[in-house]
């Protein structure tokens, strides 16, 4: 068990865990998540410092950019390879993404790597169908095993120092976001009193907000769309898509696709599934910002028509 100072160090530093870490245990120490529950709590801030416009706009964009930053880069790009970028944007995206307060690229990528090699089986880390809902959606990143990152996983990127550091120090992107929204705050209620804001209202809803209602859209995948929604393809897992889902995560709802073909960066395989992740991608690519997206083969996409039986 860890000491008490070694919890709060891991706090800021990740890598900051002392000789007595147990790796291996489901045990959720209290401290070491507090902060993921000081945010939820947070929350509640609202009933004191009300909404105005540009907050609730803040907090809709912050949002949006920072779920793009997941699903298009934490997940179609670190964890499947999906497309092709250069090392400043693969950057930048990596940093947004932290931003959203679901650790580093390289501990997402590599715990939902193995999750693909395991999907609802004993060995994988989040499935609904065996170890229930709220261990799948939130319990599961809170258990000492599921702590590090699995860098066999990810060696791919691991090579990266800059990737290094965000997985050290992965609490430093949430940090200073939460500190420019104080400054915004702050710097719009002095000198533009009209827009009714200040540094707690936009810090309570660009933050505390967003970041809570985006945590939770993330983790519905891993959770509800193994639960709820149709299966066109006979997986071997409990896969589903959910229209509903695809709205919340810009496209991650077609689950049940991307079980049955992971490498793509579209998961809307049809034109009416929405998958804003990918036109924002296709976009991206026009500007020369991404390349390489690798299409749905013909063969994949239309195997529910051929009856196509899983060996």
């Amino acid at each position: 068990m860890q000491s008490s100072l070694s919890k709060i160090v891991a706090w800021f530093d990740s890598y900051a865990v002392d000789a007595s870490f147990d790796e291996t245990s489901s045990r959720i120490e209290l401290l070491r998540v507090l902060p993921f529950i000081i945010i939820h709590l947070s929350v509640l801030l609202v009933f004191w410092t009300g909404v105005s416009w540009v907050a609730f706009i803040t907090a809709v964009v912050l949002y949006i950019v920072r779920m793009f930053a997941i699903t298009g880069f934490y997940h179609r790009y670190f964890s499947h390879r999906a497309f092709k970028t250069s090392r400043p944007v693969q950057f930048i995206f990596a940093l947004l993404g932290n931003a959203a307060g679901q650790r580093s690229p390289l501990w997402w990528a590599a715990h939902h790597r193995h999750h693909h090699k395991n999907t609802d089986t004993p060995e994988d880390t989040h499935s609904p169908v065996l170890y229930g809902f709220w261990w799948s959606h939130l319990l599961w990143f809170m258990a000492n095993r599921n702590y590090k990152t699995r860098l066999n996983e990810i060696k791919d990127y691991a090579v990266y120092p800059e990737l290094i550091f965000l997985d050290r120090f992965d609490s430093l992107a949430p940090l200073s976001l939460l500190v420019l929204l104080l400054l915004s705050g702050w710097l719009l209620g002095r000198y533009f009193t009209g827009l009714h804001t200040n540094a707690l209202q936009m810090a309570v809803w660009g933050f505390s907000i967003s970041t809570v209602v985006l945590y939770h859209a993330t983790f519905t995948i891993n959770s509800l769309s193994h639960m709820f929604g149709r299966r066109r393809y006979d997986t071997h897992d409990h896969s589903r898509n959910n229209w509903f889902l695809a709205i919340l995560t810009l496209g991650e709802g077609w689950h049940n696709n991307h079980h049955h073909y992971a490498g793509s960066a579209r998961q809307g395989f049809f034109w009416w599934e929405y998958d804003l992740t990918f036109y924002i991608l296709k976009l991206m690519a026009l500007l020369g910002l991404v390349y390489g997206l690798k299409p749905v083969p013909d063969r994949k996409r239309f195997a529910h028509e051929q009856r196509l039986v899983y060996e």
